[in-house]
């Protein structure tokens, strides 16, 4: 079915509801993915991850004719922007929030002793700890001071003296 260019403009959907539905969406799939275990998430943080799926898929429906006007695609994609800036802009502005929306750094070694309930809680078997303590040089757990999962995923290592 072809479309004429008004309809490829005008809004079937209002833009109110487009931005509602957006944000409804964007928050709960932000705090879904908040509580995933980090080593889950890679090098991206999680709402790197979420803009990056939800705008592909936002401006495919907008380009598919799913919605039926390229403007109710371009209303969502813009909600999905402002989210992802809004939260942000609260990361760094308003410390209590960033602290909650930013997860801490978790511990898994101390002092050569391999925390195993911080290993269970994030999914991390002991052979994947081994073989990141072994890309850090480091033979066993005894060689190390601290080790952490970092917010973004990855295992910092600092070896003993």
């Amino acid at each position: 079915m072809t479309q004429t260019l008004h309809d490829m403009i005008i809004p079937t959907h209002s833009v109110l509801e487009m931005f509602v539905r957006g944000s409804v969406m964007y928050i709960a799939i932000f705090l879904l993915l908040r509580f995933v275990p980090k080593r889950q998430t890679g090098g991206l943080s999680t709402a790197d991850i979420l803009l990056i799926v939800l705008i592909a898929d936002a401006a495919q429906n907008g380009m598919a004719n799913e919605y039926r006007s390229v403007t109710e695609g371009l209303a969502l994609v813009c909600t999905i922007v402002f989210w992802n800036f809004a939260i942000d802009w609260l990361e760094f502005h308003v410390p209590v929030i960033g602290k909650w929306l930013q997860p801490t750094p978790l511990l898994l070694i101390k002092d050569g002793h391999v925390i195993r309930k911080h290993l269970r809680q994030e999914l991390i078997t002991m052979d994947e700890l081994m073989s990141h303590l072994r890309e850090e040089g480091v033979s066993s757990p005894n060689e190390v001071a601290l080790a952490y999962v970092e917010p973004d995923g990855s295992i910092s290592v600092k070896k003993k003296q």
